[in-house]
């Protein structure tokens, strides 16, 4: 695919422009199947994509290493599809999303718990230690739209594409996400946040 094709499928907008590097590959890849330009997004994506996977999954190594390595297979055969609507990132991003959901659903005994139980096993450490803890305390569902809105950028409506639900909906487990977080960081204060 020649990088005027990439425009004319809106692979290269304004708003989120594909990098070079990244526009290269995927021409390489879809043109000629070139597994050292896949391996070149495979390397420049991952670390992102393994970083999003173990905040989904709570912290679950082995279910992020699954997401990523079944969302870098899906990419393999949809990258065709791409058409830069978003960032090459975000779209890889969505497909990792979709993969913890599935994990979890075919896991459903490995559910996290939705108390601050979580959150009091160890001791903290130090501050980023302390709030992958808080985080993986949350109920999958508040956990996924804070995820997806502070870490990721998504609005509401993209939350609501995503994860099939209404707006006010991703709004809400924001609120409740915020409302939990401030009550697992401060037992004593708790404490209803501001209205969504």
């Amino acid at each position: 695919m020649e990088a005027s094709a990439l425009r004319q499928n809106g692979a290269m907008n304004a708003r989120d422009p594909l990098s070079v590097r990244d526009q290269a590959a995927i021409r390489r890849w879809l043109d000629d199947g070139c597994e050292e330009a896949f391996r070149l997004l495979y390397r420049e994506h991952t670390p992102y994509l393994y970083a999003f996977a173990l905040r989904l999954s709570g912290g679950r190594a082995e279910t992020a290493g699954e997401a990523v390595q079944e969302a870098w297979v899906r990419a393999a055969r949809r990258l065709d599809r791409f058409r830069g609507a978003s960032t090459l990132r975000t779209w890889l991003a969505g497909i990792v999303f979709n993969c913890c959901r599935e994990l979890r659903r075919a896991r459903p005994g490995e559910e996290l718990p939705e108390s601050a139980a979580a959150a009091s096993h160890a001791p903290p450490t130090d501050a980023r230690l302390d709030a992958e803890r808080l985080l993986a305390a949350l109920p999958a569902a508040q956990r996924e739209v804070l995820l997806l809105h502070h870490f990721e950028g998504f609005t509401h409506d993209e939350i609501a594409d995503l994860l099939a639900i209404p707006p006010g909906t991703s709004k809400r487990r924001l609120f409740d996400a915020r409302n939990a977080l401030r009550r697992l960081a401060h037992p004593a204060g708790g404490g209803e946040g501001e209205r969504p």
